[in-house]
Order: structure tokens, then sequence, then C-alpha cells
């Protein structure tokens, strides 16, 4: 199994690409390098058995400062927010924006904050600690690290709320029984309905920015003016969380983020100061005419949606902030949210850029209130405006096959998927097709290798609910991996994966079968100038979510040695990474892999070369197109569903990231620089051409 590079690297003396050894590409270009004899002299010669493993002190480094990713700077409440945070009652004077801003506040929403003084000199010392503890990444991948964290704490705090429900799905229904009861008598007490058990939490994303706060794991914890490092125009949130967790806006229901009075040691301007604006439409009074925007203050609107005004506004709080930034030239980051089907939240939001409060002005709106009103012209010198009105549109994703710009194959398939696949070039002229391959949907095994018997399955019925009984959670750590929220999703990578299979007794509905479902999304395979052929999603791709299994032809490792025509050959080492074989960097921990499938391979405790791997170069799927990325938006798992030999695991490609439309679908191929040797055994070299913030330069 290989993962991304923050994870662990391939560890083989012989050329691999994330497991796949790199000899001959069947596509004129992979990687910038053409398909010529130089690739054929990557294989010449075979590693000595007694040959040191690869290993990479730099991704160690960087998988060590990974686990100590929290900042050890507390979030503050300042002065001026605390009308704000309610202890979990009243209404909210404050900006809604969207849907997913309801006024539920739950047990963890109120985000368990306590006022601090801030103290600059101290909070300069963290931020260089956190820095130090973070390695030498840059500030792009510190915030995406931020939002992966992010996403791992939603997607555990979901699979509460989907274990609850299934426990109140399950439970007696006396009428007199002790939960009824009380719930009865709560009812009487406080005077309100009583809410369903059975209807799941609605904020799973405050629960995991809550928690984020506990733990100090906010990236920049102490508010800031202007740009935030790491967040260029254009950036996209999938909910107000996410830009709470990195430090970008600070209130999860407030439209208007300021300064107070706490941060006068730290600026000289007279507080509170406006820092953002949320702009989504909510408002009646707004009016968004893209780069010129007349923003209209916070209070007195109607939280149920409406978008009225039911009292007037007054010039304190937020619409004060602002109207200081009128008359000190503070700039403010305006994020647009738009409505999308796909986001968990209902919006996604997008950052604009920095803008000038022109002016401001008090009148009366259309509900016959007064309100204040903000002028906010965009700042000149920066980038391309990413969004028109409420549209996103950094890229626009086909309607038809009529509409797709260098189509050169309908359907790579062949009709395989029940998704076709379309090819698309616009690079080469004349262009042409992906060729030199057979579609392959499913793994094939090479004569030489046999499968073992199906394991023994579980008992459950119709789909698998309870992870105490069910044998194949109980695998799992006594929990499922995944989630069953958008079509499942794996709440986190692990060492391996131990789906339900032939033998289980649950129906293909089940959500431990979820890698097993097929493609769900639309996938398109395109040229690029420097990298052969690449992969990119027509659909929004949530993290955690299955992508595609890499497919060929299931062969013997030692077979594939004198194959010097094929760099599609991918390495399942999921065993070599239980154990931390070679260097490698294991994901789970001890005892959390049966001991009953550990023991088996108690006479291969030594061997750091996997026995089996998978050849993708005359017949695979969509997999043996997706790049490498030194920062890749995609990690690898392996998944055993039909048996339990760990040499023999299904390679699994999950999203590592929330990934949009039409972004480029990467994984890591886990090479150590400087491992790979030529036939005359001298040290070979390729330029990586993924362009990451923290691209190594070299694939080897």
């Amino acid at each position: 199994m290989v993962s991304t590079r923050a994870e662990k690297s391939v560890k083989s003396n012989s050329p691999v690409m994330n497991g796949v050894k790199e000899t001959k590409s069947n596509s004129p270009v992979r990687n910038g390098v053409k398909e010529d004899k130089d690739l054929k002299k990557l294989k010449g010669s075979k590693a000595s058995p007694t040959a040191p493993r690869r290993s990479s002190a730099r991704i160690q480094a960087l998988q060590k400062a990974e686990k100590s990713l929290a900042v050890p700077n507390a979030v503050v409440v300042k002065e001026e927010d605390k009308d704000n945070v309610k202890e979990g009652k009243g209404k909210k004077r404050s900006r809604k924006s969207g849907p997913e801003e309801s006024l539920v506040v739950e047990e963890q929403s109120v985000l368990l904050l306590k006022k601090k003084p801030f103290t600059c000199d101290k909070d300069e010392m963290k931020v260089e600690n956190a820095v130090g503890q973070l390695g030498d990444k840059s500030d792009t991948v510190k915030v995406k690290d931020t939002i992966r964290l992010f996403n791992k704490h939603y997607l555990q705090f979901v699979q509460e709320e989907e274990k609850r429900c299934i426990r109140a799905e399950t439970q007696p229904k006396d009428a007199n029984s002790p939960k009824k009861s009380s719930q009865k008598a709560s009812k009487s007490k406080k005077g309100a309905p009583h809410v369903d058990s059975k209807k799941p939490a609605k904020r799973p994303d405050l629960k995991a920015v809550s928690k984020m706060m506990e733990n100090n794991e906010i990236l920049y914890s102490e508010k800031k003016i202007g740009s935030i490092p790491g967040i260029e125009v254009g950036y996209q949130f999938y909910s107000r969380a996410e830009m709470v967790a990195v430090g970008f806006h600070s209130h999860w229901l407030n439209g208007i983020d300021y300064m107070g009075q706490s941060y006068a040691k730290a600026y000289s301007f007279e507080f509170p100061i406006a820092i953002a604006i949320v702009l989504s439409g909510m408002y009646e009074d707004d009016q968004d005419n893209a780069e010129d925007v007349v923003y209209t203050g916070q209070g007195g609107h109607n939280l149920t949606g409406d978008k009225r005004q039911i009292q007037d506004q007054k010039l304190e709080r937020g619409n004060l902030a602002l109207k200081n930034c009128v008359e000190q030239c503070v700039p403010v980051r305006v994020i647009r949210g738009h409505d999308s089907s796909s986001s968990y939240s209902g919006k996604v939001y997008t950052y604009d850029g920095l803008y000038k409060v022109v002016n401001y002005w008090c009148e009366t709106g259309i509900s016959g209130f007064k309100v204040f009103k903000f002028r906010l012209r965009r700042l000149e010198g920066q980038p391309t405006l990413t969004t028109n009105q409420v549209y996103f549109t950094h890229g626009r994703v086909p309607q038809s096959i009529a509409e797709i710009r260098g189509l050169v194959c309908e359907d790579i398939t062949g009709g395989q998927e029940d998704i076709p696949i379309p090819a698309t070039n616009v690079v080469d002229d004349p262009p042409v097709p992906p060729s030199g391959f057979t579609y392959c949907k499913s793994l094939k095994v090479a004569k030489n290798v046999k499968l073992p018997t199906n394991a023994a399955g579980c008992k459950c019925k119709g789909s698998c609910n309870d992870p105490t009984t069910c044998a194949c959670a109980l695998r799992n750590g006594s929990d499922f991996p995944y989630v069953s929220r958008n079509g499942g999703r794996l709440v986190e990578a692990k060492d391996v994966v131990f789906e339900c299979g032939p033998k289980c007794g649950c129906g293909p509905g089940c959500v431990n079968r979820t890698s097993q479902k097929g493609l769900r999304y639309r996938l398109e395979v395109f040229r690029t100038a420097k990298k052969g052929w690449a992969v990119r999603s027509w659909d929004f791709i949530p993290s955690g979510a299955p992508v595609c299994e890499y497919t060929g032809i299931l062969a013997r490792t030692e077979d594939m040695d004198s194959m010097l025509e094929n760099n599609y050959i991918f390495e399942i080492d999921g065993l070599q990474t239980i154990k931390g074989l070679g260097g490698r960097e294991r994901r789970s921990q001890d005892g959390e892999i049966p001991e009953d499938i550990l023991n088996k391979y108690d006479d291969l405790s030594s061997e750091s070369v996997p026995e089996f791997c998978i050849d993708a170069g005359s017949t695979g799927n969509i997999a043996r197109f997706i790049n490498h990325c030194c920062e890749p938006n995609l990690f690898v798992q392996c998944v055993l569903s039909t048996h339990d030999d760990l040499r023999l695991a299904r390679v699994m490609l999950f999203a590592a990231d929330n990934i949009p439309p039409l972004q480029e679908l990467t994984y890591d191929y886990g090479y150590a620089l400087d491992s790979v040797l030529g036939s005359d055994g001298k040290i070979k070299q390729m330029t990586c051409y993924c362009g990451a913030a923290d691209c190594r330069k070299r694939l080897f």
C-alpha cells in the first residue's frame, strides 16, 4: 500500500511510482520524459537482495511534523465577541449567511471559547513554534493540512451521529420505558416539543471546529488584517466552519468578522476594525455588482430565512467596525457564498480578494427599517474575480458530448463502466487518443497466482449496523471504517480496511461495501503538455470518498523484474506497511489489526519487498492514467473483502481533500530522492512537473 507523501514512501530499490515500477510508458510523455531509450535504461538491473531499503529522512520528518499539527495557541473571545456567544440559548444579533447558519445551537455549537487577553509578543512566539512543528511546509500546505484535520474530525462526528441514530431506531419502543418517561418529563418541564432522537444532528462541522479549538489546532488563531498566508483569491471553503478552522473568518454565524479593543497592543487603530465579510445574498438590501458591492450591516434581521428586516440597525459591533474601516482605510476580505448541492453545508464560499470600504450611510430599507449601508470596492492589482455574482466559474463542466473540447474518444471503457469516461487532447497535433492498452474494469489474476478462499463473513442481515456484533467491524477495531453520508466516505486512512464480502449476510447496499460500488463520479482522461495523460472529475468529490480501484493483472513481483517496457506496476505493500518494514510509516496502532491475520506472516517479518503487484501496462482501468503530485488530493488504501491475505489486498484510491470539479486527480508515487538506479548502477533522476507548492522538483 502506498499513501500520500506525508504518510509514507515506497521502499524498493527498483524504480517505483507509488508502487508502480518506472520503465517505459505507453503514453508518449510521462512526467516530461519521452518514450525513448532513456526510459528503457531505468530498469536495466535488478536490485540486489541484500541492498539497503530506500528511506526518506525528509518524508519521515514531515510525518512527525504532521502529528504535531496542533498550533499551541489558545483561541480567545475578545470583548467585542461577548454578544456573539450565548450559552446555548437566545437569539444572536448577527448577520446570517445561508441555510447552514441555522439557529440550532447544539451542545458544542457555542465553540467552547473563553475570554483571554491578547498579547502580541506571546502570539508571535506561538506562531513561530507552530511553524516549527509543521516543519518547512509552505503556507498553502499548512492550510491544506488543517482542512484535512477538520474533515477528519467532521467525519468522526458524523460517524457518532449515525451510530446514535441507529441505536435510537433499534431501541425498544415501550411507551412506559424510562427513556420515554424522561422525554415526557423533559417536554413538560421545558414546555417545548420533544426533538426526535433519530434525527441526525445538523452541525457536525461545528463540533469539529470546537474540537480543534479545544486541541489548539486552529491554524491562525489570532485575527489578521489583510490577506491570510496560504489562501489565495479563488480559494473555496465548503462550510463556514472550515473558515474558522484556518482562522480566515472567526465566526460560524456572523457575516462580519472584526477586531476589538483587545488588539490595541498589536495595531495602532481605533477599534473595532472589520477584517472580513461574508456576502451570500441573505439580506434584502444587499447589492452585489462584482467588484463594487453595497453591503447591508448587521442586526435587525429576521433569522427565519426570508431575508426581511424586522427592526432598526444600530451603529455598533460589526457596523461600527466597518465604519472605522472607512475612516482608517483598512481593507477587508470578501468571501462570497453560493448555493451548492454537493457541499455538506449547502454552500460553497469563495475568497474574492481584498476590498476597500469606500463610504457608509444610513437609510430606510425595503422593509421600512433603518439599515446601514457600506460600499466596498475591490482593490486593484489582484487576480481576476473567480465568481460572477453567485456562480463559481473556475471552469465550466461540459453538459453533453458535443460540448467537450478536444474530444478524441467518447468512452475509453468501451461501455464497461456505468459512467462513460471520455478522453480529450488539445495538446498534440494531430490529436491522438490513449492507446496501447485494453480497458479492464476488474482485476485479472496471473496463472501462477492463486487467490485464497473466501473469508468467513459476518452474520448481519440486510445492512451492517452494530459494530459490536458485526464480525467485519470487529476486524476494523470494533467500528465501521465508513460513514454512509454522500454514498459512503472513509473516516480516515488505515493500514488496511476490512470490508464485507461474498460470505457476509448483508446486501450490496451495506455501508461496509463502500469501495465495491464502482465509479460514482464523471471522470475524464485529458492530455497535458508535460505529464502525458491525466485524470480529472467533472463532479465535486468530498474527502474520504472512493474514486477508483487500481486494476490490472495481479502478478508476482519477481516476474516483473525483466519487463523493461512497463511503468504501470503497483507493488502491494500493505503487509510491509502494517509491520513498519523498510522504513515505512504505519497508519494503525498496535492491536488494531487482528492477531489471527498478522500471525500468518511471522516468517516474512524481515521481508520488505512486496511479494505481489498489479501490472496495468497492457490492461487496466482509469487509475493507470492518474499522475503523481508531491502534494496530492488522493491517497492509497488497501482493502480486504473476499479474503484475508494482506499480500493480495485490493488497491483503492480515496479523496484526501474536498476536490472541486475539473481539478486534476493525483496521488504521491512515493519515491525517495536518489533511490532509482539505472543499468549502469548510477542514480537516475527525473524532473517533477506537478506544480505543487512544496514540490520536490524531482520525481526521484
